[in-house]
C-alpha cells in the first residue's frame, strides 16, 4: 500500500512510525514532514491546508491512502478536494470537521444527539460573556469558537483574566465547570462504525501540578489494559452514549464521518461528560496509543477511508504501559524561541525501551544541525511491563536530550504509576 501521510508534528512522527512497521505499507510519504520523518518516509515540501496542491500531489504520487494529521487541513476542506479526485483518504471533510473547527457546532450537534456535556452559552457580546459568566460562576471556563492549536480555552478562578480572553476572540463558548479526571478516548469511523482505541490521559498545563497555562500537552500515558484508576467499562459506555450518537448524527445530517473522533472526557461526580471532540488524532495521546496498537494500522484507516470498517473489530495491543514527556523550547507556550539546537536524540534513543518522535524540530542547512523549530520540539516516548517501568525509561531517555532554555513536566503519570 502507497501511503501519502500529512502534517509535520510529534503526532505525524508516530503516525509515519506506525504505518512504516506495518508489513502492508510499500511506500511512505510524509507533506511537509519533519527531519525525523524523513528517516523513514519520503518528505515532501507542501502546504497541507491547500487543497489543490495537495490534490496535485496526490495524483503525482498516486496512493492508495491520503492520512491527514493535523486539524488546519480538515477544516480548510482538504479532504473534500481528495475526495472528489477520487483519493481515498482518512479524515473529515469540511462541514464534519466542524466538530472540532467551531465548538459551538459541536455543541449544538451534541444537544441533537443526546450526548453529555457541559451547559455552555454562546456569545459573541462582552455582555453576554458578562452573562454566561454570572450564570455558571467560578472556576471559568471560556473557549474560542474556533481553532487555537489546543491552546484555546481558559479555565480560571480569576474573573479578569476570563473576561481578557473572550475579549480576544471573535466568538466564544463559555461552560459550566467539569469537576474530576480528564481522559481521551479515539474511534476510528467510516461515517458509519466506530472502532475504539485505548483510552489515554494527556496533561495541558505548561507545568508540574497542573500549574501554568494551557499548552497543546506536555505529555500522555496509556497501558494496555486501559487506565488503571478508570472505572470498569468505561469505553463501551462511551461508545455507546458518546461516539456511535454522534457519529449518527452527522451522518443523519447528510455530513458523514470518516476518520478518527477524539473524545476528550470529563469524568465527573455526575457522570461521564464530553469536554470537546477533535477531528484528528490527539497530540500527545496519539503517541502512546499507537505504541500499544498491535494490529497494522495501514489496514484500519484505509477501511475507515473506503467506507468498509468492521463494527466488530477486536484491537490487538502490545501488553505493557507507554508514557511520552514533551520536551519544549524556552518561552512556551507564550512565545517559544526557535533556531536553537537540539541535541542528544541518538542517545536518548538508546536508552532501552525508549525512542524520540520529533515535533518541532528543521534542519540548518548552512550547519547540517537539527534546531528547534516550534513549541513541542522532541516528544520522548518510555515503554515496559507497567508505569514505573514506562516513566524511568521516559525520563532516563529525556535527561539525554539537551537544548538550550528547554523545560519538562516532571509527573507526567506520577500519580497513576503510584496508584
Amino acid at each position: 500500500m502507497r501511503v501519502l501521510l500529512l502534517g509535520s508534528g510529534g503526532r505525524e512522527h508516530a503516525l509515519a512510525r506506525a504505518l512504516h512497521r506495518d508489513p502492508a505499507v510499500t511506500m511512505l510519504h510524509c507533506a511537509p514532514g519533519n527531519p525525523g520523518t524523513a528517516e523513514i518516509a519520503d518528505n515532501h515540501v507542501l502546504d497541507p491546508t491547500d487543497p489543490v496542491a495537495t490534490a496535485e500531489l496526490a495524483q503525482r504520487l498516486s496512493p492508495e491512502l491520503v492520512v491527514i494529521g493535523p486539524e488546519a487541513p480538515l477544516v480548510a476542506g482538504v479532504a473534500d478536494e481528495l475526495r472528489r479526485r477520487g483519493v481515498p483518504v482518512f479524515g473529515p471533510d469540511r462541514e464534519a470537521a466542524r466538530i472540532e473547527g467551531s465548538k459551538a457546532f459541536a455543541k449544538e450537534v451534541m444537544a441533537a444527539a443526546g450526548v453529555p456535556t457541559a451547559a455552555a452559552r454562546v456569545c459573541e457580546s462582552g455582555a453576554e460573556v458578562e452573562a454566561a459568566l454570572d450564570e455558571f460562576g467560578p472556576p471559568y471556563v471560556v473557549k474560542d469558537d474556533g481553532l487555537a492549536g489546543g491552546k484555546g480555552v481558559v479555565v480560571t478562578s480569576d474573573r479578569a483574566a476570563a473576561v481578557e480572553h473572550a475579549r480576544g476572540c471573535d466568538r466564544v463558548v463559555v461552560e459550566e465547570y467539569l469537576d474530576g479526571p480528564e481522559v481521551s478516548l479515539f474511534a476510528l469511523s467510516d461515517g458509519a462504525h466506530a472502532v475504539p482505541l485505548l483510552p489515554a490521559q494527556d496533561f495541558k498545563r505548561a507545568y508540574d501540578g497542573d500549574a501554568g497555562p494551557n499548552t497543546g500537552g506536555m505529555g500522555a500515558y496509556t497501558t494496555s489494559a486501559g487506565l488503571p484508576w478508570a472505572p470498569p467499562g468505561l469505553v463501551d459506555e462511551v461508545m455507546e452514549t458518546v461516539v456511535r450518537p454522534t457519529i449518527a448524527e452527522l451522518r443523519a445530517r447528510q455530513t458523514p464521518y470518516v476518520g478518527v473522533l477524539y473524545a476528550g472526557l470529563a469524568l465527573t461526580s455526575r457522570g461521564v461528560r464530553v469536554v470537546e471532540f477533535n477531528a484528528r488524532f490527539g497530540d500527545p495521546e496519539t503517541q502512546v496509543v499507537l505504541d500499544r496498537l498491535a494490529t497494522p494500522l495501514a489496514g484500519l484507516l484505509q477501511a475507515c477511508a473506503v467506507g468498509n470498517l468492521d463494527p466488530a473489530t477486536e484491537l490487538e495491543w502490545h501488553p505493557g504501559a507507554a508514557v511520552t514527556v514533551v520536551v519544549a523550547a524556552e518561552g512556551y507556550p507564550e512565545g517559544p524561541v526557535k533556531g536553537d539546537v537540539v541535541a542528544g536524540l541518538p542517545e536518548a534513543a538508546a536508552v532501552p525501551g525508549a525512542y524520540v518522535l520529533q515535533a518541532g524540530t528543521a534542519l540548518d542547512l548552512d550547519e547540517g544541525l537539527l534546531v528547534s523549530a516550534g513549541g513541542r520540539v522532541v516528544n520522548v516516548v518510555g515503554t515496559g511491563a507497567d508505569l514505573t517501568a514506562a516513566r524511568a525509561a521516559a525520563y532516563a531517555a529525556v535527561e539525554q536530550v539537551r537544548l538550550r532554555g528547554s523545560h519538562h513536566r516532571t509527573d507526567i503519570a506520577l500519580r497513576a504509576a503510584a496508584g
